[in-house]
């Protein structure tokens, strides 16, 4: 019975972080008629902010406890990569005329990246059936990227590499999480990421006059989309599976995101759904089943060091 509600609890936490990070792409779309990316982003993060910091101020003065400077000047780094760098490129690629589609369809390479880089740089090596479940998701991210693509036009070549770069920061953000032997509490590591990001945004909104929010019920609209679903939803599981599954796994429920992601988009923006878009994702699903499936515990090492404390371990170590 245990056993059974652990699975049932992961496969809870799995659905909830696909369909709360591919809302994040939904969000930018629905933001992006109304204000620059710069805004939206700069009111995204800093009422949060404000919100955070009280808490931190007040119920969760404990979990600050033992840090040291350096632990903290991680945590804004990895703020850093995995949210203003990685969406900045990410709005910006939306509103350059890529759709929400393909945007998480190109960071949906992420797994490829991620676990060719385990191996030599956390110790958590691959199967031969969890490779060709990552090749298997790579090919479901073709399929969709060839047929969401070629329905669009008017939109420059180069705007479909800046999702590249965001790819990369996350994947960066990631590993550098990973190789922490110090294990920080979700709600300080969430509270310094998303004080890094307020800044950074508010200062650019700030220097190229972009501060001042639209009027429009649109944008507030999109605003409250955003820091319930993908901020706060899809951002913190994203941490708590890697943390519990490794990278691995995590970043394989990437390939899920374009397809789900491509779904929303037709439903609420009339963005081309084929059949092509139908079978990357049903490809997509098959490569997380075998990825899953084909963990080999017994070849694996942790990515931890031994004198790491129990709670910053994964719950099963090196998958």
């Amino acid at each position: 019975m245990p056993r059974f509600r652990s699975q049932v609890r992961l496969a809870f936490e799995l659905i909830a972080f696909v369909l709360c990070w591919s809302s994040g792409f939904i969000g930018a779309k629905l933001g992006a008629g109304s204000a620059s990316a710069i805004t939206i982003l700069m009111w995204r993060f800093l009422p949060l902010t404000v919100i955070l910091i009280v808490v931190a101020v007040t119920a969760a003065r404990t979990s600050w406890r033992g840090l040291a400077v350096r632990d903290v000047a991680r945590q804004a780094m990895i703020g850093v990569l995995s949210q203003s760098d990685y969406l900045l490129t990410v709005y910006y690629a939306i509103q350059l005329g890529v759709s929400s589609g393909t945007t998480a369809l190109i960071d949906g390479v992420q797994p490829l990246v991620a676990g060719a880089l385990a191996g030599p740089l956390l110790r958590q090596y691959v199967s031969r059936k969890q490779w060709l479940g990552l090749c298997l998701g790579v090919s479901g991210v073709a399929i969709v990227t060839t047929a969401d693509a070629a329905a669009r036009t008017g939109v420059a070549w180069w705007a479909y590499l800046v999702p590249f770069l965001g790819m990369f920061s996350l994947v960066a953000a990631t590993f550098l999480e990973s190789r922490s032997r110090t294990w920080v509490a979700p709600a300080v590591s969430m509270t310094v990421h998303f004080t890094t990001s307020a800044v950074i945004f508010t200062a650019l909104a700030v220097s190229v006059g972009a501060a001042k929010p639209p009027a429009e019920l649109s944008f507030w609209a999109a605003i409250t989309w955003l820091v319930a679903l993908p901020t706060l939803g899809g951002y913190g599981l994203y941490w708590l599976i890697l943390r519990r599954s490794g990278i691995t796994k995590v970043n394989t429920l990437m390939f899920l995101i374009a397809p789900v992601t491509a779904v929303w988009g037709a439903l609420m923006f009339g963005e081309p759904f084929g059949p092509q878009t139908a079978l990357g994702l049903a490809v997509g699903l098959a490569a997380v089943v075998i990825v899953y499936r084909g963990d080999t515990s017994s070849t694996t090492l942790c990515a931890r060091s031994a004198d790491t404390t129990e709670a910053a371990k994964p719950a099963k170590c090196g998958t």
